[in-house]
């Protein structure tokens, strides 16, 4: 016997990158508090209500299951395995964020959520439904991003050295990367402006210059297809 459309929901899911000097790439996950799946962590997510929008939908999950709200939201991709969900045949489509996690450490888990965490993206636990396959596929798509488009600059502050910069890419990359190259192309864009501030040096060290975001400039070479490759 084959279901009927009428048993197809659609449901949207919230892949969180938080970043901090610190800590490095962490994932914001929800404790289920229902069956199925109860007391096991999975992504922050829920069914879509009538009259939202795919947007809407996500923000409002993560608002009611962590208590965040998202500036910038990317749809990843759709998933509609047939059994993905043991309930019923749900569709979900998927959406990403990178936010400053040291900004969200007071989380507020309610609704479907028994409570909510950061967790280091190398340090994950067992996840519920194919959430390890959808953030498998987050995780694949922001290291193919930022090797082609400089991303993340949200997740430094106003104002910092080159070497923040560089502590980001190999956390989002998960690799090492050729520090000479990387900044001769990244000046070279022309997207990060020098400031006339140094940053306090490191124990002997000297002060490094600080750098800021050239949005307009970022925004200009957008239009034009930015040619970057690390």
């Amino acid at each position: 016997m084959t279901r009927s459309g009428s048993d197809i929901k659609v449901a949207v899911d919230a892949i969180v990158f938080g970043y901090s000097k610190q800590e490095g790439v962490s994932i914001l996950l929800i404790q289920r508090k229902y069956p199925p799946f109860k007391n096991a962590w999975a992504i922050p997510g829920g069914f879509l209500l009538p009259d939202e929008t795919l947007e809407d939908a996500v923000r409002r999950e993560l608002r009611e299951e962590t208590g965040i709200e998202v500036n910038y939201l990317e749809q990843l991709y759709t998933f509609g395995a047939p059994n993905r969900d043991p309930r019923q045949r749900i569709i979900s489509i998927a959406y990403m964020a990178l936010v400053k996690s040291s900004l969200f450490q007071q989380l507020k888990a309610s609704t479907d959520a028994e409570n909510a965490q950061w967790f280091n993206f190398r340090e994950l636990p067992p996840l519920a439904f194919d959430h390890k396959a959808i953030l498998d596929t987050a995780i694949e798509r922001i290291r193919t991003k930022i090797r082609y488009q400089p991303i993340g600059f949200e997740l430094l502050d106003k104002k910092f050295p080159f070497a923040d910069l560089e502590k980001l890419y190999i956390a989002l990359l998960g690799r090492d990367i050729d520090r000479r190259n990387f900044s001769k192309k990244m000046l070279a864009l022309g997207i990060l402006d020098e400031t006339n501030e140094y940053a306090k040096p490191e124990g002997k060290g000297r002060p490094s210059k600080m750098y800021q975001f050239n949005k307009k400039r970022y925004q200009q070479l957008e239009r034009e297809g930015i040619h970057f490759e690390i």
